[in-house]
């Protein structure tokens, strides 16, 4: 493993999940030894960040709901003002396995960006209709742009090392899928070494999915606009970006 878990922070966004979020973190603390944990409250109108002030993670409030490119965007923040060398994104709703992050660890020995994919061998973990095959497109695009092969562009289980997070600590997208998607771009064009490890994900364990029926009838044409939106964005000011 590259990095000490003592050198690194879960960074756990969270909306309204007051009632996974206490187990998520306790699974965290068990199988992540001495890793801290960050819960972003993303403007929450239940008892999220008192749930999980209480079971032992640290908690920064969001005045008002950001979505998870703004919540992500203040945990690399965080990281970068508290000398963090890695920060590993973990869903509150208990969909991602902590004892996955030494594997998505091992794999920064020779990248800046490691994506947990769905889709590679592990688990049986489905999508049908508009979003398969949005996710199969977006991952053609993608692998082009970042220079590798990836099957799941759209995970929210990844390992970001220092580079990373110097980089999205002040240009981290927070458009609607600006976190998986021009979250790639902008790795992909300042040059991050991104790759992909396989991991099997499991159901939520509580709260409500961010995607309905009615969204995912839409995740299509979303996706792509998103794309087209990242794939315009000035070439030579995200470079520079990753450089300041």
């Amino acid at each position: 493993m590259p990095y000490a878990l003592s050198e690194t922070l879960i960074v756990m966004p969270a909306f309204n999940e007051e009632e996974s979020v206490a187990a998520v973190i306790a699974e965290v603390h068990a199988k992540l030894p001495g890793a801290a944990v960050l819960v972003v409250d993303d403007g929450s109108l239940d008892a999220t960040a008192e749930v999980a002030r209480a079971a032992g993670a640290q908690v920064a409030s969001m005045p008002f709901n950001m979505g998870v490119g703004g919540a992500l965007r203040l945990g690399f923040q965080y990281a970068v003002e508290n000398g963090y060398q890695v920060a590993v994104q973990i869903d509150a709703d208990g969909q991602h396995d902590p004892g996955l992050v030494p594997a998505l660890l091992a794999g920064l020995d020779d990248a800046d960006l490691v994506i947990g994919a769905r889709f590679s061998g592990e688990g049986d973990y489905t999508v049908r209709g508009p979003r398969k095959w949005a996710m199969s497109v977006l991952s053609t695009v993608l692998s082009r742009v970042v220079r590798t092969p990836l099957k799941d562009t759209t995970s929210g289980f990844k390992a970001n090392g220092p580079r990373a997070i110097a980089l999205f600590a002040h240009s981290f997208p927070a458009e609607y899928l600006g976190d998986t998607i021009e979250a790639l771009v902008i790795a992909g064009r300042a040059g991050l070494r991104v790759r992909q490890v396989p991991v099997a994900m499991r159901p939520r364990s509580g709260g409500q999915p961010s995607h309905n029926f009615v969204k995912s009838a839409v995740y299509l044409g979303r996706a792509f606009v998103a794309l087209l939106v990242a794939l315009m964005r000035p070439r030579t000011a995200l470079k520079e970006t990753a450089t300041a």
